[in-house]
């Protein structure tokens, strides 16, 4: 099946996100949507599904015009979404989301819950995934979910899938498993949109790529015929020469010190040190154990055994106020549920873990120092907003990581945890978070990031420690680091 869309306009309030966009897909294709946050790709493929009206252009489908005035109609013509934020109800099980109201039927009006559950079976194999369709959706880890999502697209065999950052969630195993799957269905014709912030995934999976900036196309290229570099700059606009900022080599005194710590079954026997001014990667595959000894480091997830010592002090963090007043700071990799109050607004949640700054002597909050306070890091880390009351859920992914970022840096830590911090982030908006980094690893702040990205982790770090179902296989040096190295230690090899 073949899409156009030509000439397409949208506005909201007044200001205009696309202005006259021609996009096109071919039978059997995968075409890479990229840009920077707010560029318009996800209002582009909400218009494509019905989700937005637009307010003008047109579009085609097998060279024939159609009005996509709601979800209904893009499902009528074979259109499936798969969105960046998953969206499943966490209390049903796998096999009732992906049925969701399509639910089979058996000859004598009842549902056909034998039947339902072959399928998704079935279809949850086809991706990799041998686990039990009765089981409850809200207990699996975040890339499962993604992975049923997307399962779910492929149930109905639609002839065109729009993919919304697939892979943020994912391992690599995961991530080839996906690969294998468009590929498979490129074969049979199913055309796909692929929208990702990760470069690297589009020269391996599109046949072309469009680039949109600030509500304009840019260019469409063929994948072959260009580098990198070249699509970087069509998105910012200008040449970056480095994708990541050069490190100095700040390392001073040991500030953390974990010695055998160990909750199973989620890791064991884990040691490592810190230092001030360093930058300690930690890599591994999904369920490695990476988030939980970062989680128990901060208090939230008690351990069974072992020691943490902070400035050569062994400290007892039972909960994360113990945690900051060691001077540790957490962020978590999933903003939108952990880091942050979408309906508050930008200088609400600047403040909140550090609400003693902003009280009055009467120990009432003092507004003018809370519009102060967030002003600040609004400047400090280049926030783009209009206003401080600026409701949070309204800004891009770059700026809401910036954010929970920043209300963090309010506590002004010694030893700050990233957990992804550039997950769905555009690559400019990443570079002023590694800027952020690097100013805080001069001023002698100790960071610890986990990130599933390789490139990232070896680009960041001063050394990488790698995870292996719980168990810490090794720790590398900055000029020991390849992707090689590290996948191989993450995957139980020496």
């Amino acid at each position: 099946m073949k899409i156009k869309m030509q000439d397409i306009s949208k506005s909201f309030y007044g200001v205009k996100v696309l202005k006259n966009i021609n996009f096109d897909l071919e039978e059997g294709e995968v075409h890479a949507l990229v840009g920077e946050n707010g560029a318009g790709k996800s209002t582009l493929v909400k218009i494509l599904t019905g989700i937005y009206l637009k307010d003008s252009g047109s579009i085609f489908v097998d060279n024939k015009e159609v009005n996509v005035g709601s979800v209904k109609d893009s499902i009528d013509l074979n259109i499936a979404i798969v969105q960046q934020e998953i969206a499943t109800l966490p209390n049903m099980t796998i096999w009732e989301n992906m049925f969701l109201g399509r639910e089979l039927k058996n000859s004598w009006g009842f549902l056909d819950v034998k039947k339902m559950k072959e399928i998704t079976k079935e279809k949850l194999i086809n991706i990799g995934l041998n686990i039990d369709p009765d089981i409850i959706m809200g207990t699996l880890p975040i890339g499962k979910q993604q992975l049923i999502t997307i399962a779910s697209a492929l149930l109905w065999n639609k002839k065109v899938i729009i993919l919304d950052e697939p892979t943020s969630a994912l391992t690599t195993k995961e991530i080839d498993v996906l690969f294998d799957t468009i590929r498979k269905l490129k074969k049979e014709k199913v055309s796909f949109i692929y929208i990702t912030h990760r470069l690297e995934e589009i020269f391996e999976i599109s046949d072309r790529i469009s680039v949109l900036r600030d509500g304009e196309m840019i260019g469409t290229n063929k994948t072959s015929d260009v580098e990198i570099s070249d699509i970087i700059k069509m998105m910012v606009g200008y040449t970056m020469h480095d994708r990541y900022p050069k490190m100095k080599n700040t390392s001073g005194k040991t500030i953390l010190k974990v010695d055998n710590l160990t909750c199973e079954p989620l890791y064991r026997n884990v040691s490592f040190e810190l230092k001030e001014g360093e930058i300690l990667g930690f890599s591994g595959l999904m369920g490695s154990g990476r988030t939980e000894i970062m989680q128990t480091i901060f208090g939230i997830i008690k351990k069974d055994s072992g020691k943490i010592i902070i400035n050569d002090e062994e400290v007892k963090i039972n909960s994360p106020i113990k945690a900051r007043k060691y001077g540790i700071a957490y962020i978590t990799e999933n903003r939108k549920e952990e880091g942050l109050i979408l309906d508050f607004s930008l200088s609400e949640n600047i403040v909140l873990p550090n609400l003693k700054a902003i009280l009055n002597k009467m120990k009432i909050i003092d507004h003018k120092k809370q519009e102060k306070l967030a002003e600040d890091y609004i400047k400090k880390l280049d926030i783009r907003t209009d206003s401080p009351k600026k409701i949070v859920q309204t800004l891009s992914g770059g700026n809401q990581q910036k954010i929970v970022v920043g209300k963090w840096l309010t506590t002004n830590p010694k030893i700050l945890i990233l957990d992804e911090p550039t997950r769905g982030v555009d690559v400019g908006a990443k570079y002023e978070i590694y800027e952020i980094m690097n100013e805080l690893k001069e001023q002698g702040v100790a960071i610890i990031m986990i990130s599933s990205e390789l490139p990232e982790i070896i680009g960041m770090s001063d050394r990488v420690a790698v995870m292996h179902e719980g168990n810490l296989r090794g720790i590398l040096n900055k000029d020991e680091c390849s992707q090689e190295k590290i996948m191989t230690l993450a995957t139980g090899g020496k």
